[in-house]
């Protein structure tokens, strides 16, 4: 007979052997489906912890199938679920700055709450997602880059998906993305939708072992360096910036976070391509401000507007567009 588990009370903060023990009940199916959103729920009413963030992350990154990466690779990737409905910036980032130089491990995955998540739009602009997938480590390892599809990576995560669809609003699992990926990387740029959330959040990844990371969030509750704005920053580890960014400190001007307005995925790819061949628009310049970001990060620059300059290179001189090229041709 199978003994079906009992999640603890969340109406107070778990101790860490608790969270630890209630997320690998619930992820690995010792819990009813009634009980996993009755728990997650009510851990989003209270307001999850930064050891429940972290203990629900450590044990997602345990059953997830990673992938070796080189030194030096980072991440780029934000929560979701601002509602603002902006182009696939993290996406665009990661081209820029892997055709900088820097190995991006690219974790993502389809729209939840927008109309295009990173997936549906490199699918658009011609990436085939399940060879892409299947040859991941080796793009990462030959090109730079990679794009790792969060549900070739976390089996555990089929289960949990219909509970999340069901309970219809942000819960602990809409944090997590970001903190299991499965290239193990320890540098990274975590956008957060909810600023008040960003403090709590970097404590998790220094719970977690982070070497560098930057958690930023527009003011205006958008997960990515807001180029209308000023953004919070939290830095973690051995890379730092101010506590407040705007686009000044990149040198980059200032544009109404409508500009960014995305659609579809074939509308978002069109002007992701546009982008990388050469358009100078409010789109250019967020991803030349979170790529600043993502490349201080990596510590190829010290200040945002020499790293804003090094991402314009990486776009006016080709190489973005022509690693796009080859990374759908390596697929």
């Amino acid at each position: 007979m199978t003994t079906v588990a009992l999640l603890p009370d969340p109406s107070t903060p778990l101790a860490r052997e608790s969270a630890r023990q209630a997320f690998a009940d619930l992820l690995d199916a010792r819990t009813s489906e009634d009980a996993v959103a009755d728990f997650l729920i009510a851990l989003a009413d209270r307001g999850e912890t930064s050891i429940e963030i972290a203990e629900a992350a450590r044990a997602l990154r345990e059953r997830m199938v990673p992938i070796d990466a080189p030194a030096g690779a980072i991440d780029v990737c934000g929560t979701g679920g601002d509602g603002h409905h902006t182009l696939n910036v993290s996406t665009a980032v990661s081209l820029v700055v892997a055709a900088a130089g820097v190995p991006v491990a690219k974790h993502g995955n389809r729209a939840a709450s927008s109309k295009a998540g990173a997936a549906d739009t490199l699918e658009a602009l011609g990436l085939d997602m399940e060879r892409a997938g299947a040859l991941a480590e080796a793009t990462l390892r030959d090109l730079g880059i990679c794009f790792l599809f969060a549900a070739n990576h976390h089996p555990v995560m089929r289960r949990i998906t219909p509970i999340r669809r069901r309970i219809g609003r942000r819960t602990i699992f809409n944090l997590m993305g970001p903190l299991a990926n499965p290239a193990r990387v320890t540098r990274q740029l975590i956008g957060i939708a909810r600023p008040d959330y960003a403090p709590l959040y970097g404590k998790a990844l220094e719970q977690l072992g982070t070497e560098a990371a930057f958690v930023v969030s527009g003011e205006e509750g958008l997960d990515e360096l807001s180029g209308a704005g000023p953004s919070i920053v939290v830095s973690i580890g051995s890379a730092a910036l101010p506590r407040h960014v705007t686009p000044d400190d990149a040198a980059l001007p200032r544009h109404p976070l409508a500009a960014i307005r995305g659609g579809d995925p074939v509308y978002n790819a069109r002007r992701l391509r546009t982008l990388l061949d050469g358009e100078h628009d409010a789109y250019r310049d967020a991803v030349l401000l979170n790529a600043a970001a993502a490349l201080v990060l990596a510590g190829t620059d010290t200040h945002l507007a020499d790293a804003a300059s090094r991402a314009a290179t990486a776009i006016d001189t080709g190489a973005a567009a022509r690693l796009l090229d080859a990374w759908i041709a390596y697929a």
